[in-house]
């Protein structure tokens, strides 16, 4: 595959989760959330076994597009299923330990992909996924008894789907698009029928996502917005750094993926503790903190250079872990518990909405940057400088964007009255 084919194997994925995010998660509200995560493991589970006999890059690309759908039904329905499960008092505990799996994974994924890759090929990656599906599928049958419909008799609103898809496709696919002028125009249209879709929703019985969430709901609304900019300002910096480590310090791309693990590490310690936090305290206050914790770890990064030392990269690393680790599961909880049980699955999805479009964001922020100071050149000795002064004009603009995200995570208000 070239380099531009190559990077829709990725962006195919990411694609197809977030536009079908709200619909499954207004169908599980409808149809059943047990039932949608059920269908959306058995139907990501397939789409990996299709990679695995792929033998061109179209089809490759197709499979992709049906596993982020089956992705888009977990995502929707599993933060819901553990609202429905526990009270309100032992909500963060629970999302609190799922954030820690959730990023468990993330630090053993890229080792135990790297692992595969060496030994077996890149098809056993998407192999290993299909016996885990399975096993996941046996769980589901037999583990969770109860259904959760909190929304039965009420219609689906294709026509809204559709444009909210149409939407969120210009949008992401124009972040990744971002230093193009076809990425300017996407992105201006995918904001204009999300625009559209507002208004569209507001005169639907049954929307498929309910405005009113955002309008009459400040926890919901800034508890959101406090995740799109957390996001945005943090994903982009296990690249940025990876990069550094590996065209500046001249370190392996196995040795650079080592140390970028301390991150991830650290929040999966500490998620279940903050989630746990913010049964008690008010999460605003537990994911405030997490966001000025996530801002003090970024600017270690706004001021590295070429004779930076390593354990400046790793503390840094660690007071971002840190802060992430606070930030997430206590305005998971919060986004969960301001909405009713009705609407735990769009709430749900709005988690991995909010989630996968700030990762865009901040991918397109740092393609932005760097095709404005280093253009199309590639990043060798000759153009180091002028690489750390990207790096760290990235990371500055990434510090504001977080210190307006404190200012959001206050503003969210009370939750508990």
């Amino acid at each position: 595959m070239s380099a531009v084919v190559l990077s829709w194997v990725g962006t195919a994925y990411t694609l197809a989760a977030a536009v079908f995010l709200v619909p499954f998660g207004r169908l599980a509200d409808i149809y059943g959330r047990k039932k949608i995560y059920l269908y959306g493991m058995i139907v990501f589970s397939t789409a990996s076994l299709l990679s695995v006999l792929a033998t061109n890059p179209f089809f490759l690309i197709l499979t992709r597009i049906i596993n982020g759908a089956g992705a888009a039904m977990l995502f929707a329905t599993g933060i819901a299923m553990v609202s429905s499960v526990f009270p309100s008092n032992e909500r963060g505990k629970a999302l609190g330990i799922n954030v820690s799996m959730t990023y468990l994974g993330l630090t053993a994924g890229p080792v135990l992909g790297g692992l595969l890759v060496r030994c077996f090929g890149w098809r056993s990656i998407f192999l290993l996924n299909v016996p885990l599906g399975i096993i996941v599928v046996i769980f589901i049958l037999t583990l969770i008894k109860s259904e959760w419909v909190q929304s039965n008799g009420e219609h689906f609103d294709r026509g809204g789907s559709f444009l909210y898809g149409f939407g969120v496709t210009g949008l992401i696919y124009g972040l990744t698009k971002l230093t193009s002028e076809s990425g300017m125009v996407l992105t201006v249209a995918g904001i204009v029928l999300l625009f559209f879709f507002v208004i569209y929703e507001q005169k639907k019985p049954f929307p498929v996502l309910h405005i009113n969430l955002f309008r009459n709901n400040p926890v919901f609304l800034m508890s959101n917005v406090a995740a799109f900019i957390n996001y945005s300002a943090t994903f982009a910096t296990g690249f940025l750094l990876s990069l550094y480590l590996q065209f500046v310090k001249g370190f392996p791309p196995d040795k650079a993926g080592m140390i970028l693990i301390a991150q991830p590490v650290v929040m999966a310690l500490f998620s279940t503790f903050a989630g746990k936090m913010s049964d008690r305290i008010e999460p605003r206050y537990v994911a405030s903190t997490g966001m000025a914790l996530t801002a003090i770890g970024l600017l270690f990064f706004t001021v590295i250079d070429s004779s930076t030392s390593l354990g400046h990269i790793i503390v840094g690393l660690l007071v971002m872990g840190m802060g992430l680790a606070l930030f997430s599961s206590p305005n998971t909880n919060a986004i969960m518990g301001s909405v009713g049980h009705r609407d735990y699955g769009v709430a749900s999805s709005m988690v991995g909405t909010m989630r996968l479009l700030g990762q865009m964001f901040s991918m397109g922020i740092s393609m932005l940057i760097f095709s404005i100071i280093i253009g199309k050149a590639a990043i060798e000795p000759q153009n180091i400088a002028l690489f750390i002064n990207g790096v760290r004009l990235i990371f500055i603009v990434f510090e504001i964007l977080c210190l307006f995200g404190i200012g959001a995570s206050m503003a969210r208000g009370k939750m508990r009255r």
